[in-house]
């Protein structure tokens, strides 16, 4: 989520302003990290998730192909947007594989199947999912990618229980978030996350930390399978 000219701090506080950017939900913080959970851009910031700078800003090529995405695969993209990584993944799922793109405003949804139509896609089915729940198949998922989009979960818990489940025994699930650890990333403090805090929260809910990949500019890829879930 980027754009125009500005950084994703400026941009952000520019959504803010207009009204694109939800505050943050009623669970502020993450019981697990204390960490704030950051608001959600509304379907206003659109024309963000479609700006030229995130081929150079989040390098979309280099992180599929760091994720590895090949064709049969099938996929969920929650909080997919307008569709940018939706479309390119199901572009690498063809022949036989599908895209899974979860979002909760439908505005967004609309759009992406606009694109998608307009790209010739036919492997993506859009799922108006909710925000503790994204209706996906139990058992059916090979990749669950979020991209630049945990970090601001209204219930990271039971969202990822869900997800947990919708995965299969050896499905992976993928985040994509802005380096904290790095303050040189011109991003909002609440819009970005350590190696630590992901790893923290996301295993005490059934998943274990396989990989950091640090192949992208400003981004860690952290890469999850499912596990034994900690006791709270």
């Amino acid at each position: 989520m980027q754009g125009w000219g500005m950084t994703r701090g400026g941009m952000l506080a520019y959504l803010l302003m207009l009204g694109c950017v939800s505050p943050a939900p009623a669970q502020e913080r993450h019981p697990v990290t204390q960490r704030e959970i950051a608001g959600v851009m509304g379907f206003g910031g659109a024309p963000w998730l479609e700006r030229s700078e995130r081929e150079q800003e989040e390098a979309p090529a280099k992180a599929l192909d760091a994720i590895g995405i090949t064709p049969g695969m099938v996929i969920a993209d929650i909080g997919a947007g307008t569709g940018y990584f939706s479309r390119r993944m199901a572009k690498r799922a063809a022949p036989g594989g599908k895209v899974y793109a979860v979002d909760i405003e439908p505005r967004m949804l609309e759009a992406l199947r606009r694109n998608a139509e307009r790209e010739q896609i036919t492997n993506i089915e859009t799922v108006a999912g909710k925000e503790d729940d994204p209706l996906l198949p139990p058992g059916a998922l090979d990749l669950v990618l979020m991209v630049d989009v945990y970090h601001e979960l209204a219930h990271p818990q039971r969202m990822l229980r869900k997800l947990r489940e919708a995965l299969k025994p050896d499905g992976r699930m993928v985040l994509l978030e802005y380096r904290k650890e790095d303050p040189d990333v011109p991003i909002k403090l609440d819009h970005k996350m350590t190696v630590e805090e992901a790893k923290a929260e996301v295993e005490a809910e059934g998943f274990r930390l396989d990989k950091v990949i640090s192949a992208l500019p400003r981004q860690h890829i952290l890469v999850f399978v499912p596990g034994e879930r900690k006791v709270q």
